[in-house]
């Protein structure tokens, strides 16, 4: 590592309607796992990614090391998800 720029986060938060939609859509549940829910956690994942990847290069950095990354339950109910991922942003 050439120099370290400080620890860098993105969050994404999905809403109540993508609960509403999986329970709704339960029936497209194969082998215990949901096409559509899974492509919204992802989605939800790559918009805290890139929230992260942009505020290290506003740093100066060129990567990121020892990523995190956390699911929450947030809301009235636990009634939205956020995913949340953190590094440390360095130049190499």
């Amino acid at each position: 590592m050439r120099s370290y720029h400080g620890v860098v986060t993105g969050e994404a938060i999905l809403g109540a309607n993508i609960f509403k939609d999986f329970f709704a859509g339960i029936r497209d549940i194969v082998g215990g796992r949901s096409a559509a829910y899974e492509k919204e956690l992802k989605r939800a994942r790559d918009i805290a990614f890139q929230e992260m990847a942009a505020t290290a290069r506003d740093l100066g950095a060129n990567a990121i090391v020892g990523i995190d990354i956390d699911y929450e339950t947030v809301g009235a109910q636990g009634s939205m998800l956020m995913v949340s991922v953190s590094g440390t942003a360095v130049s190499v």
